[in-house]
């Protein structure tokens, strides 16, 4: 489910790429989200009716779905910008964040070790920007900002986790940035080509099928034993950036990526020994 989720992702990607060589970023983003809510509607209504809706936390589940479309934006207008390798690994600085964050909001503990490996996957994106390169733009800030929307939104499903059907959480997220996103789209509207329209619902298709893996795959394992599965992303949009796009990561990225994985890692799991039965506060989820 995870290597599945980790496929999906890179295909949802990809495809958000490729169309925002046609169509305005914030189209090509509610699309993304339209699709989502209506196979949602299709698959789930039928069965769960009105608990596909039902919630207990509405401030919060608006609150997640804010966040999520924040981090959908600012990662499909870096991916516009910058080849997709590059900004996945600036994007998988979020582990290292959530563990930042978890301190100050959550008030988690994390050992000398774990800063430690903080500081250095932090280091290791701007190997990976180098400061005075062509790779130093302005993108470069939108996909800091993904990351840093995605952690917050991390941040907040662990402080409500339990209180919703997991399925219903999925069905916010989307609905919330489908609703903000049609206010914004008269703005942007541009005609879509016909032939273009099975890419759009592979794009919604992508994003709703990763994320479902991901709920699934959490319900039969800890997030600490399942985070590994989920750099082999980076493995995907290596190969699809350079088949679609022309675009390989140089020696400066590879190298930036590799220790970025590894810290974001031993923050994860590699920190301390995991006792029987015990749920690690694992930073990847």
């Amino acid at each position: 489910m995870m290597l599945g989720m980790a496929m999906c992702f890179a295909v949802l990607e990809t495809t958000a790429k490729w169309l925002s060589q046609h169509y305005p970023v914030p189209m090509v983003v509610w699309f993304r989200y339209a699709v989502h809510v209506g196979l949602m509607v299709v698959l789930f209504g039928p069965t769960m009716g009105t608990r596909l809706v039902r919630t207990t936390q509405p401030a919060s589940q608006l609150a997640r779905a804010t966040l999520m479309l924040g981090s959908t934006l600012c990662n499909f207008g870096a991916i516009s910008f910058l080849p997709l390798a590059e900004v996945k690994a600036i994007s998988f600085v979020s582990p290292l964040l959530v563990a930042l964050l978890a301190v100050w909001l959550l008030k988690e503990h994390v050992s000398l070790s774990r800063w430690i490996a903080i500081f250095v996957g932090f280091c290791a994106t701007l190997f990976i920007v180098r400061p005075g390169s062509a790779m130093l733009n302005p993108a470069v800030f939108l996909a800091l900002g993904a990351a840093a929307c995605y952690s917050l939104y991390q941040i907040l499903t662990r402080k409500i986790s339990g209180e919703d059907d997991q399925r219903t959480s999925l069905f916010y997220t989307a609905f919330v940035g489908f609703m903000l996103m049609t206010f914004m789209l008269p703005h942007v509207w541009v005609r879509p080509h016909w032939e273009h329209a099975p890419f759009f619902l592979l794009l919604g298709t992508a994003g709703m099928t990763g994320h479902y893996l991901l709920i699934k795959a959490l319900e039969l394992e800890k997030a600490s034993a399942l985070s590994p599965f989920g750099y082999t992303q980076l493995l995907w949009i290596g190969l699809a950036g350079w088949l679609v796009f022309g675009d390989f990561p140089d020696a400066h990225s590879l190298i930036g990526m590799g220790i970025i994985v590894g810290s974001g890692l031993y923050v994860a799991w590699g920190h301390k020994v995991i006792k029987k039965d015990e749920e690690p506060d694992s930073a990847i989820e």
